[in-house]
Order: structure tokens, then C-alpha cells, then sequence
């Protein structure tokens, strides 16, 4: 097991390189100037279309905008927030925050081509159901030619999309929450038997398919944000004293990196912390990635623009409002300075020392609700990834490989599973990033003819 932690380490150093930062964020870059910042205008316009406004239900596809939507945070919103961001602040301090912002801004412009993509260049699966992703991308925009491209992405998604990193924070959240402060013994033993419970829900809603997950997520998500939200706000109405202070570490030590404590990069520190943002940014809101364009592409519409226009809304939910306030949450309760807790354990401190008594005890539903929620879309994609390399007939075969990897997750080391995922969701992003930018002039072209035809509606009504 040593062994494997090692070469997974350094498969997750060399993944997320230089080429793919500057694939991530330079092609981020180029697609927010190529677009001139215009989706950012219609963010008004995205949440209509996310209320239902322009719902036809003869539209194509499986299921609503709004169930996209849920469906797409219900991966992201959960433990890349509550976990991620306790792992980015450990090692680099407030300034990894800011850096994981810009990740988000730049990822909203990359959500809204990739999943306005998923849906212009939407494939048949081999039993004929329409379906979007960026492996149909690449085939139907792109070619056949560049189907080595759609292979790799599908065949790392069979990885990627494994739910090793949720669980094991979830069992650790269990183990340090609930287990260990009422003097039970924490020991593999236990560890199998919440992993054993966990592949018991997960069955019965992955094995329904994806208007069960969908339906589930739109029901689960929502309320668990929301109580999420007031927690936090509780907590940071606790310390509102050192909320400026904090505020403004996250911008000072952005570019100081006195808080670093990580290897450096490129021999800076500040190029360190700038990828660990990056990667964390990545992880929490997967703009690039390829995940979220599998559950938009599904979405019910024959308009490419309003799909990409409400996916875009996912980094801003996740990264810009979430992970803000789970990162001054460890902030400003001091935990992230007085304990040695990394992950899920350290915003676990951070409500312990604010909520002394129901605390830890409500951050752990969060917890659970959105890791759990997290597990039915993550078997989703897989099951997508399986349909495309194997055939649709063959992709329930997947879901017990899936649900069996519950276990693996919930019986092995945080750090052995977090480079797993880093470095095959870093895999994941070349095809999608390479494919979105050849075809992103496509996109500004559709986007250009959508909005004369919004005006003309105005004009008109």
C-alpha cells in the first residue's frame, strides 16, 4: 500500500503539470475573451431558464434544467466545498481561497461552452437514446478521426467518476463526529460496516437510473445548501469582529504565500499555491473537467445557449458562494492555525468550536446528505463513460463495479485516494479542454443568433 501511495503521488504531480495548467486556465482565459465576457451579462436570463420559464417538454432529452443543474452540484456541492477547501487552506493558508476563486470566474466561462457543446453535438448511445457528453462532442463535432480523443476521456471517466474521495470523507467525518466522541473503537471493522451501509442507499437509487438520481438530487441539494447557508451565517455572525481581517488575508496572502507549507513550484511558492488553488478550484466546481456536460447534455432543450447559460451557474453556487463560506468558517474559528486536522476533520473543528454541542452533529447531515447525493450522479457519469466504450446494454455492469468501490473508499488513506482522483480528473480535462477550444467559435456563433433572437422576442412582446 506504500508503494501505491507513492506512485499515486507522483501520478498526480506529473498529471497536473504545467501543460495543464496552462491548458486549464490559459483555455479558460481564451474562452472568456473570445466570448467578450458576454455570458456573464445574461445571468438574469439563466436563472429564468433555470425556473422553468422556457420549459417545453416535446424538447428533447431526459430531464428539466433544474434537474441538470441539481444533478450537476450534486457532484460538485459536497466534499470538493466542505473537504476540498479544508485541504487547500491546511497546506496554503487564506491566499489558496483567492486562487480557487479565479479558477471559478475563469470555470464559468469554460462550464457554459463545454455544456452549450454537450448539447450542439449530442450522440446516440447504442440502443438509440440521445445523450451528451464530451466524448459525443468530440465524435459528432470533431470526427471520427479524433476518436482516440473520446476513448481516453471515457475510459479515464470509468476512474474519475469512482466514488473513493467522497466516501472516505464521509467515513471520516462519521468516524471523528459521531464514533470516536461516544468511545467507540474506530477500526477497519467499522469503517467496512458505514461502507457496507453507504453501498445499501447508493444501490437503491443508482440501480433506479438517472430520472431517480435526478429526481433524488432536486429534492436533496437544495434544502442542504440552504441549511448549510444558515449554519455558516450563524457561525460567521459569531465572529463577525475578524471577518474583515480574514477577508482581506485571503487577497494579501494570495500573492505572499507566507502561509504555505506545501513542495514549491517551478521553485516559487506562490506558483505552488497558485496550482494547489487551481487543482482544489477544479475539484470543487469541475469546470473543464468534463462531469457536468454528461448531466446537461441530458437536459430537455433545443436551444444549446440556455443549457451552457445555466451550467455556468454551477461554479458561481459552488466555488464563489460555498467554498467562501466554508474557507472563513476555518478562518475565523482559528482551527486552521491551532489543529493539525486536514479535510473534512478540520471544518468539523471549525463547527465543534463555534457550536459546542449540535455543531459537528448538523455540519455531519450536510455532510452526509451531499456525499451521498454526490455517490448516485458520480455513478451516473460512469455509467455514461461504460455505455460509450462498451455499448448502453453494458453499463449496469458498471454500477456494481461502482458500488463495490464504496468499499474501497471507505477502507483506505485520504491522501491515497485524493491523488487517485487529481490525477485522472487532470487526464479528463485534456480531451475536454483540446475539443471546446477547436470548437468554441461554433459556440460564439450560436450564442451571437440566440440573443438577436431574444431581442427580437422583446421587441415583439
Amino acid at each position: 500500500m506504500e508503494v501505491l501511495d507513492v506512485v499515486l503521488q507522483k501520478f498526480s504531480a506529473y498529471a497536473w503539470g504545467l501543460p495543464l495548467l496552462i491548458l486549464l486556465i490559459g483555455g479558460g482565459l481564451y474562452l472568456l475573451i473570445l466570448s467578450r465576457f458576454l455570458p456573464f451579462r445574461y445571468i438574469g436570463h439563466a436563472i429564468q431558464v433555470l425556473r422553468g420559464k422556457y420549459d417545453d417538454p416535446n424538447d428533447p432529452g431526459q430531464i428539466s434544467h433544474f434537474q441538470a443543474l441539481t444533478t450537476a452540484l450534486s457532484a460538485t456541492v459536497g466534499m470538493g466545498n466542505i473537504a476540498g477547501v479544508a485541504v487547500a487552506i491546511s497546506i496554503g493558508g487564506p491566499g489558496a481561497v483567492f486562487w480557487m476563486w479565479i479558477s471559478a470566474v475563469i470555470g464559468m466561462s469554460t462550464k457554459f461552452f463545454t455544456s452549450t457543446l454537450a448539447i450542439m453535438f449530442r450522440g446516440n448511445d447504442s440502443e438509440g437514446n440521445i445523450q451528451g457528453g464530451p466524448m459525443y462532442v468530440i465524435t459528432q463535432g470533431l470526427g471520427k478521426a479524433w476518436k482516440p480523443l473520446a476513448i481516453m476521456f471515457a475510459f479515464c471517466g470509468l476512474i474519475g467518476a469512482l466514488p473513493v474521495f467522497n466516501v472516505n470523507q464521509l467515513t471520516q467525518a462519521i468516524n471523528d463526529i459521531l464514533l470516536k466522541p461516544n468511545g467507540v473503537k474506530v477500526s477497519f471493522f467499522t469503517n467496512l460496516y458505514i461502507g457496507i451501509v453507504l453501498v445499501s442507499i447508493t444501490a437503491i437509487v443508482v440501480l433506479g437510473g438517472l430520472k431517480r438520481i435526478s429526481k433524488t438530487a432536486a429534492r436533496l441539494v437544495p434544502s442542504m445548501v440552504l441549511l448549510y447557508f444558515v449554519l455558516v451565517l450563524i457561525i460567521l455572525g459569531l465572529h463577525i469582529d475578524v471577518v474583515p481581517k480574514y477577508l482581506a488575508m485571503i487577497f494579501t496572502d494570495a500573492f505572499a504565500a507566507s502561509n504555505y507549507s506545501g513542495t514549491p513550484f517551478l521553485g516559487g511558492v506562490v506558483g505552488a499555491l497558485i496550482l494547489l488553488g487551481i487543482k482544489r478550484g477544479a475539484f470543487s466546481n469541475e469546470a473543464g473537467i468534463g462531469t457536468a456536460p454528461m448531466a446537461h447534455g441530458a437536459a430537455k432543450t433545443d436551444e444549446p445557449i440556455r443549457e451552457g447559460l445555466v451550467a455556468m451557474l454551477g461554479p458561481a453556487i459552488d466555488t464563489l458562494i460555498v467554498c467562501t463560506l466554508t474557507a472563513l468558517t476555518i478562518l475565523v474559528t482559528g482551527v486552521w492555525e491551532t489543529t493539525a486536522d486536514n479535510g473534512v476533520s478540520l471544518t468539523a473543528s471549525a463547527f465543534g468550536t463555534s457550536m459546542p454541542i449540535y455543531g459537528k452533529y448538523l455540519l455531519l447531515l450536510c455532510i452526509a446528505v451531499f456525499s451521498i447525493s454526490s455517490l448516485f450522479s458520480y455513478s451516473y457519469y460512469g455509467g455514461k463513460c461504460m455505455s460509450f466504450l462498451f455499448g448502453a446494454h453494458n453499463k449496469h455492469y458498471y454500477n456494481y463495479f461502482y458500488i463495490i468501490s464504496i468499499i474501497l473508499g471507505a477502507t483506505t488513506t485520504l491522501d491515497m485516494m485524493i491523488n487517485l482522483i487529481d490525477g485522472v480528473f487532470a487526464l479528463m480535462a485534456i480531451p475536454t479542454m483540446v475539443s471546446t477550444i477547436i470548437l468554441a467559435p461554433k459556440v460564439v456563433e450560436a450564442f451571437k443568433l440566440y440573443t438577436t433572437k431574444l431581442k427580437k422576442e422583446k421587441t415583439t412582446s
